[in-house]
């Protein structure tokens, strides 16, 4: 009898550890998963970011408010590329709720510059209230439209500007599986969007107005330090070369 209950007291310690053991420390933790987020898909992390979020927000109650939103700028939204955080890879957006009810200001980090683009084309932004170690807390994060609505689009072929070669979304892609019209392995945000990254420290538009210089003469690079210290690369900046990179048939970006 005493032989069953330690294998009992050992089995419950290794469940335990199993939901509790995950003690990220720095993003390179995030980035030491990625098989597990992964695996599953072949490797694949293209588009996949959707994976990234699920597999922070499924781990959210054993991890303080701080490491949720650290382990959310281990990895671009827009291409589910591995990114370490710095102050130049840190943009400032401001982003349509995704009810189209008012702008948001707030930060991304991304793995290049053609992100900003896709972001203010694709993304918009919608409210979670999460479980943390520390209690209930409501974040604000990067929403798609779920790609799985339209599933046949997938299966469209069209041609890599890259590469020249034709493809469709669902080879390049492979991470993207719909299931009854719905993207597997997504977490929803209130409004039930697919939630593919973080918009940190979010604050009103209107509190987030582009210096005159940034406005008369955007510069790709350049690094703005705000009132509260923080250093960024300006959305706007890049407001000529996602022009450009329009008109050539969107011939940069990854994932």
């Amino acid at each position: 009898g005493n032989m069953i209950g330690v294998r009992v007291v050992s089995l419950l310690l290794v469940l335990l550890t199993s939901v509790r053991g995950w003690s990220p420390i720095g993003v390179e933790s995030l980035h030491r998963e990625y098989r597990n987020v992964f695996g599953g898909v072949g490797g694949n992390r293209n588009a996949a970011s959707h994976l990234w979020a699920s597999f922070i927000l499924d781990r959210a109650a054993t991890l303080s408010r701080q490491d949720v939103s650290m382990l959310f700028t281990g990895f671009c939204p827009v291409s589910g590329s591995i990114v370490r955080p710095s102050d130049y890879n840190r943009y400032l957006l401001r982003l349509r709720t995704a009810n189209g009810t008012h702008t948001v200001g707030g930060y991304m980090h991304y793995c290049c510059w053609p992100c900003v683009c896709d972001t203010q084309d694709f993304i918009r932004v919608d409210t979670k209230v999460v479980q943390t170690r520390d209690g209930l807390e409501r974040f604000t994060f990067g929403v798609i439209e779920d790609p799985c609505t339209h599933e046949y689009k997938l299966d469209e072929r069209f041609v890599q500007p890259f590469s020249m070669r034709t493809t469709t979304l669902r080879d390049s892609a492979p991470a993207i599986q719909c299931d009854n019209g719905r993207l597997v392995g997504a977490t929803r945000s209130e409004g039930g969007h697919v939630i593919i990254g973080m918009l940190h420290d979010p604050t009103p538009a209107t509190s987030v107005i582009p210096s005159d210089e940034v406005r008369s003469n955007p510069r790709r690079g350049r690094v703005t330090t705000g009132p509260n210290g923080v250093q960024f690369q300006d959305e706007l900046e890049y407001a000529p070369s996602c022009t450009q990179r329009a008109l050539a048939g969107y011939n940069s970006g990854m994932g």
